[in-house]
């Protein structure tokens, strides 16, 4: 287990590994046509129901030729011309190739195909070829990608474009899934106004539940928007009481902070165990991870920018592992070159928001922005990637080598 230096803080590799321990994925399936399967989570692996590709087929426009045939005649007659989708029964007899046009089934007898750009074609319609080949030039085999009972995809899998092209070529129409996960979202403070009304002195727009809404609809989850909540104990705790008979999970921004009008943890503990802990997490340090009679609750910070990194950091782990998604998310951390020298106060792991070019030699460059302000919101809109600085260091000189870790498809 990872360690921390700052007292009384708890590192994010910690909480990670308290978080998943006891999280069972949603058993609840679902079959889909394969037009909507994208993005969600497969239930069952899947074995190929065929070959593929099914039969032996031209991967060039061409002739289909008896390899051995390039040595005993100086020209061969074309008997037949194959299309892609032509079922062919007609062989190859020696001295004869095949005209033959990308993917379309390699007649009996042939076992190669010449590329046309290498044949040429006298008055009489016999070829002579002019570039040697192998023998199996040009073929692609019964099942050499993919045979016959063959695991394609395991189960776990998020689905992707290119999964769902795959299923398609093997004849496959419906898969099952498992269900979209149900979340649902709260903003808590009597400051937050909604976007589009008017602000009375003291108030703020509430962007929280807009973000994660957002983020939460990008990972295909069915999103339950429990809208502002305000600093009322009551109202509290019907929110909570109706969020917890809908969801799978809970997530309400605010509120799990130390401060008097901060009723969520006490009301939290009324209904089921709620942890708040303090994070070695810059920024995002309160955070608050529990279960609730029927779901599981994220407590995250109020500062947009913190809501933003925990909700990515600590929250999209529990999703994925609650809707049996298999693997590592695959983050990319790369190293670039620093553009300005920055000093810090170590103590926490921190994720800066940065942009990473390419400069004009091909290196990678990272500029970290100037203010790095956790109610900065704007931060993350011009970011394309995070800085990420280990709790012991203290800064970095101008072109020193540091860590990136480049926005996914969630926050780009």
């Amino acid at each position: 287990m990872s360690s921390c230096d700052a007292p009384g803080l708890i590192s994010l590799a910690d909480a990670l590994q308290r978080i998943l321990a006891d999280i069972e994925p949603v058993n609840d399936t679902l079959d889909v046509p394969l037009y909507q399967a994208d993005g969600k989570v497969l239930a069952q692996r899947i074995e190929s129901p065929i070959d593929l590709p099914p039969a032996d087929n031209s991967a060039m426009d061409g002739y289909a030729v008896r390899v051995e045939d390039l040595t005993e005649f100086d020209r061969l007659t074309v008997n037949q011309r194959i299309l892609a989708g032509d079922a062919t029964t007609q062989p190859l007899n020696a001295g004869e190739c095949a005209r033959i046009m990308t993917g379309a089934m390699i007649p009996p007898g042939a076992n190669t195909v010449i590329m046309q750009e290498d044949a040429e074609v006298a008055d009489d319609g016999s070829v002579r070829f002019i570039a040697a080949v192998n023998e199996g030039a040009n073929v692609r085999r019964q099942g050499e990608e993919i045979a016959s009972g063959e695991t394609v995809l395991d189960e776990g899998r998020l689905l992707r474009a290119a999964d769902i092209g795959l299923l398609a070529s093997l004849g496959v129409a419906t898969v099952t899934v498992k269900r979209p996960l149900k979340v649902a979202v709260m903003a808590t403070g009597s400051e937050l106004v909604p976007p589009g009304q008017p602000l009375q002195s003291g108030q703020i727009y509430e962007s929280n539940s807009q973000v994660l809404c957002a983020l939460l609809h990008r990972m295909g989850c069915d999103v339950i928007p429990m809208g502002i909540i305000p600093d009322d104990p009551q109202a509290l705790r019907d929110a909570y009481q109706q969020a917890d008979t809908q969801a799978d999970l809970v997530i309400a921004s605010g509120g799990v902070s130390v401060g008097e009008a901060d009723f969520s943890k006490q009301i939290l503990d009324e209904m089921g165990e709620v942890g708040l802990w303090k994070l070695a997490l810059k920024p995002g340090k309160p955070f608050a991870f529990g279960r609730l009679p029927n779901s599981l609750f994220t407590g995250l910070p109020g500062n947009p920018v913190s809501t933003v990194v925990t909700f990515d950091q600590l929250v999209v782990p529990v999703l994925r592992q609650l809707a049996g998604v298999s693997g590592d998310r695959g983050r990319v951390q790369l190293k670039a070159r620093i553009t300005r020298s920055m000093k810090r106060r170590p103590g926490r792991l921190e994720f800066q928001r940065a942009v990473v070019a390419t400069n004009d030699d091909g290196h990678l460059e990272v500029t970290p922005l100037g203010r790095q302000g956790s109610a900065l919101l704007s931060t993350m809109s011009r970011a394309n990637a995070y800085l990420v600085v280990d709790a012991d260091v203290a800064g970095f000189e101008e072109g020193d080598m540091v860590k990136v870790e480049l926005f996914d498809g969630l926050l780009s």
